[in-house]
């Protein structure tokens, strides 16, 4: 009888790598921008349009791994959203919880590691246990991890970073990130044609390769993700030297 890692490994839809050689870029972050613009284009609520977000991401998961990406994070929701309108946001929060609930028995079972980073105050506590218990049922697995940026904001991390902080270097410093664990993204790739970083990962973006796509985040699909990290493999990094 196959192990229940074995299991996982076939659940998913390739191995890294499979058909070709795997991405070089191992750590990959995306603002997930558009969701708004897709659903007006359509003529249909606005959370429909992050209903087809949070679909699209669960969709690009199997790419991830099928290029051999270790570590997704995905810009969920940002601590400059709750200016939005109250319908939206309350939205937001039940289609958040809803999926937690739904998705994580799946993506248990397809080897994927669930963290949540951002902010846990203002969050209702219902809907942070389902965050710790994603976390605690996912924690053991280790064929991809994907961080969700919820309630986060870069700045809002630095600043509860330096609340703490009494150390002296940047690896000191990165302890009291919310995911000190977390990789400094290799490539960011932003959707909708925007091309900024939205206060998203300013201290782990430091050195990231960007890449700015037109598709709307519900129309990026298998193929423009792997044009972005055909890109990023086309570039030459220096990290300061010649």
């Amino acid at each position: 009888m196959a192990s229940s890692k074995e299991k996982k490994k076939k659940s998913l839809r390739s191995e890294p790598g499979a058909g070709g050689e795997a991405s070089a870029a191992r750590y990959v972050a995306i603002i997930t921008d558009g969701n708004g613009r897709w659903a007006q284009q359509r003529g249909v609520p606005v959370n429909e349009g992050h209903s087809a977000g949070a679909d699209n991401v669960k969709a690009r998961l199997p790419d991830a791994v099928e290029f051999g990406v270790k570590e997704l994070t995905v810009f969920s929701f940002s601590t400059e959203n709750w200016s939005r309108s109250a319908e939206e946001v309350d939205g937001l929060m039940r289609m958040f919880g809803q999926r937690i609930d739904s998705e994580t028995p799946e993506l248990d079972e397809e080897g994927v590691r669930m963290r949540f980073i951002g902010r846990r105050e203002g969050i209702s506590p219902e809907l942070t246990e389902r965050m710790n218990w994603a976390e605690r049922q996912t924690e053991a697995n280790d064929r991809i991890t994907l961080f969700v940026a919820f309630n986060y904001g870069g700045r809002a991390e630095i600043v509860d970073a330096a609340r703490t902080f009494q150390g002296a270097t940047e690896e000191e410093f990165r302890g009291h990130l919310y995911a000190p664990d977390m990789h400094d993204p290799d490539l960011l790739i932003r959707t909708s044609g925007e091309q900024r970083f939205s206060n998203y990962l300013l201290w782990q973006c430091a050195y990231a390769e960007l890449v700015f796509r037109d598709e709307l985040w519900p129309d990026f699909g298998h193929e423009a993700f792997a044009a972005c990290l055909q890109e990023f493999e086309a570039r030459q990094r220096r990290f300061g030297t010649r």
